[in-house]
């Protein structure tokens, strides 16, 4: 799964994206946690835009917000089986801007934190999702969800899924372009090349969402067992 992410460089979003209402002068954010809001890029009639939306997809068919359950990650092979999944595909798919992401190793009673990033590329996109739910009173609530599918080679010495981050030239294909099969899409969603992400241990600070500093994804070196910075 992916339950945690970052965002740095936030500033060079309309550049990287070709978005005309860029965040400018947002801060970086290093530890973006579910239930939070944050940028995700649409295709409106007018272009691509920028826009916030929740973290953790809410259904338009909900009756009631307080009985929701937000899902934060949608399996990339059961997209085309799942109803609730199947007309996102075809008018709100989304691309979603990050810098890397967390995913946390089971060592006997520990969880260890690490910190994975696409190599020369400080920014890049999930593949995701959203929806948009409407209360009796007319009030908008724009969530979304990360795609997932199965670990490369890196990602399998930690976790059995890894968050779809999409190569360069699927991007536009993904935001706007017809998906023609399950073999097409089977392409786009599949795990990125593991000779492109590095991967490294990071502070257990991570596990506070509110740590949202550079601390959380500093290396570590561990000493007998013991994570130091």
């Amino acid at each position: 799964m992916c339950g945690r992410y970052s965002l740095i460089c936030i500033d060079d979003l309309g550049n990287r994206f070709r978005i005309f209402n860029p965040m400018l002068g947002a801060r970086s954010k290093f530890n973006i946690a579910p239930g939070t809001r944050q940028p995700v890029i649409v295709q409106r009639a007018g272009g691509r835009e920028l826009v916030q939306m929740q973290w953790g997809l809410v259904s338009h068919r909900t009756k009631d917000l307080k009985t929701a359950h937000p899902i934060i990650n949608a399996r990339a092979e059961s997209l085309l089986e799942k109803p609730s999944f199947t007309p996102l595909l075809k008018t709100k798919r989304c691309l979603i801007p990050a810098s890397g992401f967390f995913e946390w190793k089971h060592e006997g009673a520990r969880k260890i934190p690490f910190y994975i990033h696409v190599n020369d590329h400080p920014i890049f996109a999930f593949a995701g999702l959203y929806d948009e739910w409407h209360d009796p009173a007319g009030t908008l609530l724009a969530t979304y969800t990360i795609i997932t599918t199965e670990p490369n080679a890196l990602m399998a010495t930690v976790h059995n899924r890894m968050p779809v981050i999409l190569a360069h030239d699927h991007e536009e294909q993904w935001l706007t372009g017809e998906l023609q099969d399950a073999g097409q899409l089977k392409e786009m969603l599949a795990p990125h090349p593991a000779e492109k992400m590095a991967m490294y241990p990071v502070s257990p600070l991570v596990n506070t969402p509110s740590a949202n500093d550079e601390r959380v994804i500093r290396p570590v070196v561990s000493l007998n067992g013991e994570y130091t910075q």
